[in-house]
Parts: C-alpha cells; structure tokens; sequence
C-alpha cells in the first residue's frame, strides 16, 4: 500500500472509526477535509457515484468507501498490530459486532446528538465549527445555522419522535457493550479488536472522551443524553479504550 489518502469528516464518529485504526496500526496517510456539505459531491466524484459520503480511503489508485471495508482492507495490507482476532469463531463475533454497531448505534448516535443540539445554538455553533477547515470556523453561527438545516435533512435530526426512538437504541447499545463484556476488559477475547474499536468511536460523541474529536470542555454545556445515561460502566469503559489505545 502506497500512501493513502483519508477523506474525513472531522466531527464524524464513521471518519473516528478509521483515524483510530489507522493511528492505531500507525500507517503514515495524509487527510482531506472538504467544507461542510461539500463531502456529498466529493464522494460521489471519488467513487463514480458508488458513495455518497465519507470516510473513503484513497490508495494505490482505489477508492475504498466505508469504515468496515477500509479496516478490512488496513488489515490485509498492515496485519500488525490485527484488530481482526486469529480466532476463527472470535473473528466472526468481532465482525458481527462492528456490524451491530455500525448499523443500529452510528445512525442513533448521529440522529440523537444532532437533535438535541438543534435546540442548544452555541453548542451547534461550536460542533460546525469544528468540523469546518480553519479558514471558516471564524463564520461559525452561519456554519451553525447551515449545519442546523443540513441534518434537519440529511438525517432527520428536527424529527423529534425519531430523536427519541434513537435515543433508545444508545441505551440499548450500552445494554449490549456492558453485556458483551460481562465483567471483562474487552468485547471479543482478552485483546482490542474491531468490536471495541467500533463501538467505543461511535459512542464518542456522546462521551467525549479525552483525545476524541471534540473535547468535553469543548462543548457550552453536557449532553442530556449523557446525563440520562449516568456513570454507566460502558461509558467508562469508552474512556479507558480511548486512553489506552487511541493513540495520536
């Protein structure tokens, strides 16, 4: 593998799944950040239409859309360190979960913070602002409006009744974390595997965990979100994936 290219949204918890495999496997890349809303265009040029958003990792002339096939396609090209278990039956748990995860707690998480924020205008000022390029985050109450106006769209963030069903399914995927660990250190076996790096990155932005995209003393005020869930073991558990194997 040649010197990929990551194009990234900074805030998203799909583009932290990937960084967090690629700092984690140390694999040097560069990263590509266009301005907000201008990643749909971007993608779809990229892939010749096959994808309509990032992450997309560009490499040896392909463009490998999705967190799940970038990971895959880190671990055939940089095995070491695996996130992928030499186990056979552990390997199928650990993708089954990433898939869990991806597919039930990523969307939630998305729909969920975004709606709350749509009715806190500083700390959606501050979230657009961070994932816009240096030049524009001086412009960040138009960032916000815009970005207000964009979810409300792209991802029902204004639909209430939506915003609560999703709120539901956190609960449920810390039900599920706290399960898969019953007690122990990690998901799948006794090593981080894909299954903790999924599900502790998508719960980022409920967490904002030190060393996550968005600092906790970045935000105006706590998430309610956060708050309902309380000092829940599985949000704990975020934080000390975060401290031990996010590396920078």
């Amino acid at each position: 593998m040649g010197r990929p290219t990551l194009w990234h949204i900074p805030i998203s918890h799909y583009s932290e799944k990937v960084r967090w495999a690629l700092a984690y496997k140390q694999v040097e890349h560069e990263r590509r950040a266009p301005p907000p809303g201008s990643h749909i265009p971007v993608a779809l040029a990229l892939t010749r239409g096959r994808q309509l958003t990032f992450p997309i990792l560009s490499v040896d002339g392909r463009q490998i859309a999705d967190s799940t096939a970038i990971i895959a396609a880190l671990e055939e090209s940089h095995p070491e360190p695996p996130l992928y278990p030499a186990d056979a039956t552990e390997r199928r748990r650990a993708l089954a979960l990433e898939d869990h995860f991806d597919e039930e707690l990523g969307p939630a998480v998305r729909q969920a913070v975004f709606n709350e924020l749509g009715s806190d205008a500083e700390s959606f000022k501050t979230v657009a602002a961070a994932g816009a390029p240096a030049p524009l985050r001086r412009f960040s109450g138009a960032l916000g409006a815009y970005a207000r106006a964009y979810t409300a769209v792209r991802w029902k963030a204004s639909d209430s009744e939506g915003a609560a069903r999703s709120r539901i399914k956190v609960h449920e995927a810390v039900d599920r974390v706290e399960a898969e660990l019953g007690g122990g250190e990690y998901l799948v076996g006794d090593r981080f595997t894909v299954a903790d790096l999924t599900a502790a990155a998508l719960l980022y932005p409920i967490v904002l965990p030190p060393g996550g995209p968005i600092p906790r003393d970045g935000l105006p005020r706590a998430l309610d979100l956060r708050s309902e869930l309380g000092d829940r073991p599985g949000l704990e558990w975020v934080e000390e994936m975060y401290r031990r194997h996010r590396r920078r």
